[in-house]
């Protein structure tokens, strides 16, 4: 571990010891390691708003806005993607373990070199013509979504010294209303970058940023073709997904 490393890891154990018992559930919005939390978070007070008049501009979408082809990632193409083909399912719910139906769900990722397709991505991995990184689904009556594509891989960022990003996926739900409203990221369990990565460790709270891994599950895995992850998501309550908007 590089000196620069281990100046992370321990402001990161200094930061943990200090919420250790607290129960935070969200990132911390000032995190030292994570250079760019101290220009993103706010610094002035909020400012009130008529709930009313922020929900007539809500999203809206019907079934007929969102076709069912956009939700694999690996037929976008005329060609097949490079990489590790995997369906990535799961259910969303409320606090309350209702499910929340007919919601947009939409995600992007780097291809399996750890490369996006966007002009600020100058890492020399190498760009797959055969995959955009991006989808969206609608969850169904029980509040279940489903994406096939492939496993992303790690990049570096620059944040500090040889600094790479876990494995991971973008999400983006809209909910039922404006307070459901969360964009986060899903991993993938083991990954060896996690104690190294100062924005999953920005969510201080252990049990919290357990709630980012999806589960390896066999019964999702389909035969010959790819593997299966199972992540659910829950949208408002004491056991909500954390937010990941980096």
């Amino acid at each position: 571990m590089t000196e620069t490393q281990a100046e992370i890891s321990a402001e990161i154990a200094k930061l943990e010891a200090a919420d250790a018992g607290t129960g935070v559930p969200q990132p911390r919005r000032d995190y030292p390691p994570y250079r760019s939390s101290l220009l993103r978070h706010p610094t002035k007070s909020m400012v009130h708003a008529d709930p009313e008049t922020i929900e007539l501009w809500a999203p809206c979408f019907g079934h007929q806005d969102v076709a069912a082809e956009e939700a694999d990632l690996t037929i976008q193409h005329t060609g097949e993607p490079i990489g590790e083909r995997m369906v990535v399912t799961g259910r969303v719910t409320d606090g309350d373990g209702r499910p929340v139906r007919h919601q947009l769900v939409e995600i992007w990722q780097a291809n399996a070199g750890g490369r996006y397709i966007h002009k600020r991505d100058q890492h020399p991995a190498p760009l797959d013509p055969n995959f955009t990184g991006a989808g969206r689904c609608l969850t169904d009556a029980d509040g279940n979504y489903r994406f096939q594509t492939v496993k992303p891989g790690p990049y570096p960022w620059r944040n500090h010294l040889n600094a790479w990003r876990p494995a991971h996926i973008h999400f983006s739900l809209f909910g039922t209303d404006f307070t459901q409203r969360l964009v986060t990221q899903m991993y993938f369990p083991g990954d060896p970058l996690f104690p190294l990565d100062p924005i999953y460790q920005s969510i201080t709270d252990a049990r919290a940023r357990a709630r980012l891994i999806a589960t390896y599950d066999h019964e999702v895995t389909a035969p010959e073709w790819s593997t299966g992850y199972r992540w659910d998501i829950v949208l408002t309550g004491g056991h909500r997904t954390p937010e990941v908007d980096a």
